[in-house]
């Protein structure tokens, strides 16, 4: 690789993009890349938004994404999916869960959730793959499980051995946890 790949994780507070994140970067890591992350959690605890730079490649200086440059975005929800779309390089490609969580100013009734979230992403980005990671998860015995889901799914887009993902996951979850990540990714992967 000798250009940077750059990804964004996008989601909201308690979704686990952190952790996500977290195992993505470990799992860059292991393969040799050189890597660089930026974490954005804006009122994350409340449900605010959490955004995730990750850029790896044979050699990287920053960890910011300019708008237009992602090569991926992992959206954990609809709306920062269309939110942060236009971070999406042209002939990138986003992969969205197919899950609504209001915000506060929504919840207020201030202002109204856009209903055609995945009508405008698909229409503004040809290469989107929409899963529906809560009904995996849930399937999977963890509702808390949708990030690994969707980790697994990344795994497949990118160049970096499966085992090194499952390494990862073992060292970045704690140990009670890991049997349904595992079952988890494995999911995700092979979607």
């Amino acid at each position: 690789m000798l250009k940077p790949v750059n990804i964004l994780l996008v989601g909201v507070g308690g979704q686990g993009t952190i952790l996500a994140t977290r195992i993505l970067a470990k799992a860059a890591q292991d393969a040799g890349y050189d890597i660089k992350v930026s974490e954005i959690k804006g009122m994350s605890q409340r449900g605010g938004s959490v955004v995730t730079q990750v850029r790896l490649g044979q050699r990287v200086y920053s960890p910011l994404i300019a708008e237009g440059n992602a090569d991926v975005i992992l959206a954990f929800e609809k709306m920062e999916a269309l939110r942060w779309l236009p971070y999406l390089k042209d002939g990138g490609s986003i992969i969205v869960n197919d899950q609504a969580i209001a915000p506060v100013p929504v919840l207020s009734g201030a202002a109204v959730y856009p209903e055609d979230c995945l009508e405008r992403v698909m229409k503004l980005a040809p290469n989107t793959i929409v899963v529906d990671a809560l009904n995996v998860a849930l399937q999977c015995g963890n509702p808390k499980v949708i990030n690994v889901v969707l980790v697994g799914l990344l795994a497949k887009k990118l160049s970096i051995d499966k085992e090194l993902w499952l390494n990862a996951l073992k060292t970045r979850v704690p140990e009670k946890f890991i049997d349904v990540n595992m079952k988890a990714f494995a999911e995700g992967y092979n979607l």
